[in-house]
């Protein structure tokens, strides 16, 4: 049974034998990891199959202690059968990525972690939710949200060199000093690279295979629709191409500020769908299609109107929208490097962070929104290097 699973693993490991780049979540939550049971829960394409195979690869347990799966090569087997036998031939670490394919995992985890000393790390959608109903892993199970690629990465990437990641209050008092230290002869203006970015910065398979990085980015949109929401939720398939008619609608708008009645209408839901539709909304977020921001006075719940939609990223627009406003596309920058953050809506500016308010704009953006509030920035793109309370846009890509 495990000769099957070593041979796909083998084909994925010299797949990515070239690719050399860390993420910035393989050292923090991978390196040295100690955790009997870990999770990474991610949007789909952000690297996370990758990191796995290279943390397979070297790792210090020799190739028999040691197994990547995904769970859509099991067929007739269960996860405990194979962790089982795994086991009994000397296995010490266990992979399984793609764990939300595979139906009712929770008690399989769970009875892997009480019978067998063996270490487990998971994978699966940002959509996850582990249904502790089924089995009690909250005390068993760690959980690690990862992102898309950050600013910082892209130019990693880009370049091959390293660069500094930096903190909020940082960023907000000490951005000069951070503009200068940044200096690297590979890069001329931050702010220029900045525009590439939006397009093609968020998934790190742009940098294997440029030319079809649009074409990708919709297929992985449409997979995370069609087969990963599906397979996790009790969504039908006719409510999803309801889904990809709210994703042309917001492309309409700066920034999508929402009715959810003329919405309803727009999408060809019935209107009674209320709260059906606000879980749709709040699935559509976490699958990291939507990027949904509430007012500061609303805060987390599900059934609470959002103050404004975005798509998740900058690069969504340049693949679905045939008209966007520069504007949003800036908000959407902001809000995304932001997601460490508990950000909202503002009444005056645009975001709130903490006891921070936030007004984005282009270079001539003015101190209007936000006079007479403490502790306010002005946020400006096309700008490299800020003065007291105004900073520029790109160097919050630097916060991971």
């Amino acid at each position: 049974m495990l000769n099957k699973f070593i041979k796909f693993q083998n084909a994925l490991l010299n797949q990515i034998s070239n690719i050399t780049y860390k993420r910035y979540f393989y050292d923090k939550y991978l390196l040295n990891n100690q955790e009997k049971l870990l999770s990474i829960l991610g949007a789909r394409g952000v690297g996370k199959t990758t990191a796995l195979l290279q943390y397979l690869k070297e790792n210090q347990l020799s190739f028999k202690e040691k197994l990547y799966i995904s769970a859509d090569w099991i067929d007739s087997e269960s996860i405990f059968d194979i962790a089982e036998k795994f086991y009994n031939m000397g296995g010490k670490l266990l992979i399984i990525d793609e764990i939300h394919k595979y139906p009712n995992f929770e008690k399989e985890l769970k009875n892997i972690y009480d019978i067998f000393d063996i270490q487990v790390i998971i994978s699966g959608s940002s959509i996850l939710k582990i249904d502790n109903s089924k089995a009690d892993l909250s005390r068993r199970l760690l959980k690690r949200d990862i992102k898309g690629l950050s600013f910082r990465e892209f130019l990693e990437l880009k370049y091959d060199i390293k660069l500094s990641t930096f903190t909020l209050e940082e960023i907000l008092t000490s951005h000069q000093d951070i503009y200068f230290s940044l200096q690297t002869p590979e890069i001329r203006s931050f702010s220029q690279e900045l525009k590439e970015y939006y397009k093609v910065g968020y998934y790190p398979f742009y940098h294997q295979d440029d030319e079809a990085y649009f074409l990708k980015l919709k297929e992985t949109i449409n997979v995370i629709l069609e087969i990963d929401l599906v397979a996790i939720s009790n969504i039908k398939y006719t409510t999803i191409r309801k889904f990809k008619k709210l994703i042309e609608y917001i492309c309409t708008s700066y920034p999508y500020k929402p009715n959810i009645q003329k919405l309803l209408t727009q999408i060809d839901m019935p209107k009674t769908y209320y709260s059906e539709f606000y879980e749709y909304l709040d699935y559509l977020h976490k699958a990291k299609v939507l990027r949904i921001i509430k007012s500061a006075n609303k805060k987390d719940a599900i059934l609470t109107k959002p103050e404004k939609i975005y798509l998740n990223n900058p690069n969504l627009y340049y693949v679905y929208c045939d008209n966007y406003e520069i504007g949003t596309i800036r908000e959407t920058f902001f809000s995304c490097m932001m997601e460490d953050y508990d950000i909202y809506c503002a009444n005056k500016g645009d975001f709130i962070i903490d006891k921070y308010t936030f007004e984005i704009g282009g270079k001539n953006k003015t101190k209007k929104q936000i006079q007479n509030i403490n502790n306010a920035f002005i946020v400006q793109d096309d700008i490299e290097i800020g003065n007291n309370n105004t900073i520029p846009l790109w160097m919050f890509g630097f916060l991971y």
